[in-house]
């Protein structure tokens, strides 16, 4: 097995595959991210063969790691880093106790964060990515690590996953390209490279963050705003969390606190800077 471990926030990865040429791109991708104390990994993601043979005749991959799903369509080798991107989700996704999950991107200014809650395709990786690129800290793209004990936001600043029209949208805004990784056609996502986020949020993975602002991005409409009931806001968050329910009173506690504190409003956004725009607005009406 080849392997790498690294620290991304609080979760220290070990990374393993049978593969070299994953590993090779996924250290690229994840240069200068630091190693785990005393170099202990606590969490493992892995890529394997579905079968002995399959490692070497028209070669496959599936998604292994300490916590696995039953059932994954294994993926050609040439995906093999997206399935490990895919294989780190799903450790954090079905291991973590620590914090309260939630499926979102975040990001930070003076201290105080912006989450992005969203399903996919709705284009709140790119939107964290273009304001990560304006003077905005990048905490998470995937998932939202919110303390269970001091309600705030952990920085977890994996890699960025952009796919099929924001591929080139951010090319065109990121100079260096070494921050990319390689471009990946005809995955079950479409087009896809990710992006490592900036040497600062890195380099500050450590600092957390004050939920101030909710805010629901859609891309593809119009500009519209509407406003987001609590409610709503809270069965829309507790859909979104993967270990809500697993937390018992102490998930209640924390994410019925932040839909108290939080305010939330849901809009729509045609194009990369539209959508900055109107999160600049929003920060600037509510004293961000």
């Amino acid at each position: 097995m080849h392997g790498l471990i690294l620290r991304v926030g609080p979760v220290c990865f070990r990374l393993a595959s049978p593969w070299r040429a994953p590993m090779d791109a996924a250290a690229a991708l994840y240069a200068g991210y630091p190693s785990p104390p005393d170099g202990i990994a606590t969490v493992t993601a892995r890529i394997d063969a579905p079968s002995p043979l399959r490692r070497w005749i028209r070669p496959q991959v599936v998604v292994e790691g300490d916590h696995r799903l039953d059932g994954t369509v294994p993926m050609a080798l040439r995906h093999g880093l997206l399935a490990l991107e895919m294989a780190m989700n799903m450790q954090v996704a079905l291991g973590e106790r620590r914090y309260l999950l939630l499926h979102a991107a975040a990001v930070e200014r003076g201290g105080r964060a912006v989450i992005l809650p969203g399903e996919s395709g709705s284009g709140k990786s790119t939107l964290a990515a273009l304001l990560g690129e304006a003077g905005w800290r990048l905490l998470a793209d995937e998932f939202v690590l919110i303390d269970l004990a001091s309600g705030l936001i952990q920085p977890f600043p994996r890699a960025i996953s952009l796919k099929n029209e924001s591929i080139a949208a951010m090319e065109a805004v990121v100079a260096d390209g070494s921050r990319f990784g390689p471009h990946l056609s005809g995955t079950p996502k479409g087009e896809l490279r990710h992006l490592r986020p900036t040497p600062d949020a890195i380099a500050r993975m450590d600092e957390p963050a004050e939920p101030a602002l909710i805010l629901f991005p859609t891309f593809g409409p119009a500009a519209a705003v509407e406003g987001v009931s609590r409610s709503e806001l809270f069965a829309r968050m507790t859909e979104g969390s993967t270990n809500y329910s697993d937390l018992g009173e102490a998930g209640f506690v924390r994410l019925s606190q932040l839909v108290q504190e939080a305010p939330a409003v849901r809009f729509s956004y045609p194009d990369g800077p539209t959508g900055a725009a109107i999160v600049e607005q929003f920060c600037a009406e509510a004293g961000l």
